[in-house]
């Protein structure tokens, strides 16, 4: 750090990756960078960035414990790319991309697994299926080092991937007691693991009893519904099995919950861009008593609300979707009588059209990523 600090009489960029590794090897670094920060690199030109993987690490790192707390200038969470980014990047037919990125997710050392000239399930089988493959164990390494009993996580996981997603539901499926599944659940959504979702209209979220969990990560979401209970399958060699019995006849159901994430972005993008009836400043899903609707964006300013249906389908029905979406919206409790209700259908085509209801299809969506990329 003392040569550092003379090197750093002009602009000088030093970035130090997986900072926690080397504070690892040596508790205390921390302690040694804020005495020559204090003492000496403050008043130099030295720009230094700390890199770390481990979210709970470098948070940790940088907490109110921590030596180096108060001394950063800013922190920057970097996020995985998201579809439009993935996109652009594929540059392949828009049906294929959507479901390669439900797949893969946005981290770019995942995408860069996907190859281009390979069928759908040739990927699975080949790039993480194979025993070999790097994917194959890469979110059990990962989640090993973040956790401290993996065991009892990669249960609770596992429970919301195949669709247990309601505390009760979760307690119930891993039989686990509550309390310890409680913890387990803020530990996870601290390392952004998962996230907790209420109905878009709650007015207090953090004390809404409706809440159900999902994980955030498109890949994590596929490697606990179709990799981590079926482990067997792969170790002894029947991976054409497990794709053509268990992974098939639900894949549509699965890409159809990441693509309502997907659609979530792009009308969110389409507000940005002043292209819907509305601006709207916030979307997500709502439910109440066996009612759902898959996306509602709304504007609490203006009352305005775009009621949407996101089906991973094709040859849509729309104006029968729009009959059901309608006598859904009545049920929601959310400014009944100031509110000025817009509707809208997203799916991969449409057999029926109508002129009541916004509609977009796989070509609509690709157009407007290809203009929103030029």
């Amino acid at each position: 750090f003392t040569y550092i600090a003379e090197q750093a009489k002009k602009r000088f960029i030093l970035a130090i990756d997986e900072f926690p590794y080397l504070v690892m090897e040596n508790k205390a670094i921390p302690s040694i960078l804020q005495d020559f920060w204090d003492t000496k690199l403050r008043h130099t030109k030295i720009f230094l960035i700390l890199c770390g993987s481990s979210i709970g690490m470098m948070e940790g790192l940088l907490g109110g414990r921590s030596p180096l707390y108060g001394r950063r200038t800013a922190q920057i969470l970097v996020s995985p790319f998201s579809f439009m980014d993935a996109y652009g990047w594929l540059n392949i037919d828009i049906q294929r991309a959507v479901q390669a990125f439900c797949i893969f997710g946005g981290t770019p050392a995942y995408l860069l697994e996907f190859d281009k000239k390979a069928s759908l399930w040739d990927n699975i089988r080949q790039k993480i299926l194979r025993k070999d493959a790097f994917l194959y164990k890469d979110a059990e390494f990962i989640l090993r080092e973040e956790l401290t009993e993996p065991r009892y996580y990669f249960s609770i996981l596992s429970s919301i991937a195949k669709g247990k997603t309601r505390l009760s539901e979760i307690i119930n499926d891993t039989g686990l007691d509550k309390g310890i599944v409680g913890k387990y659940l803020s530990v996870l959504s601290d390392l952004q693991l998962i996230e907790r979702l209420v109905p878009v209209t709650e007015r207090r979220p953090e004390k809404s009893r409706k809440g159900i969990y999902r994980l955030r990560d498109n890949f994590f979401r596929f490697w606990f519904r179709y990799v981590w209970p079926y482990l067997e399958y792969v170790e002894t060699d029947q991976q054409g099995y497990l794709i053509d019995r268990i992974i098939k006849p639900t894949f549509d159901n699965f890409i159809g919950q990441s693509f309502e994430d997907i659609a979530a972005t792009l009308l969110m993008e389409l507000s940005r861009q002043k292209t819907l009836p509305a601006h709207f400043t916030k979307i997500g899903r709502w439910w109440d008593r066996g009612k759902e609707i898959d996306l509602i964006a709304l504007n609490e300013e203006t009352y305005q609300a775009l009621f949407c249906e996101v089906k991973w389908r094709e040859r849509v029905n729309a104006e029968a979707l729009l009959k059901k979406l309608r006598e859904n919206a009545m049920h929601v409790d959310w400014h009944p009588v100031k509110r000025k209700e817009y509707y809208g259908i997203i799916a991969k085509s449409f057999i029926k059209k109508t002129k009541d209801a916004i509609l977009i299809d796989l070509g609509d969506i690709k157009r407007m990523l290809k203009s929103s990329l030029s």
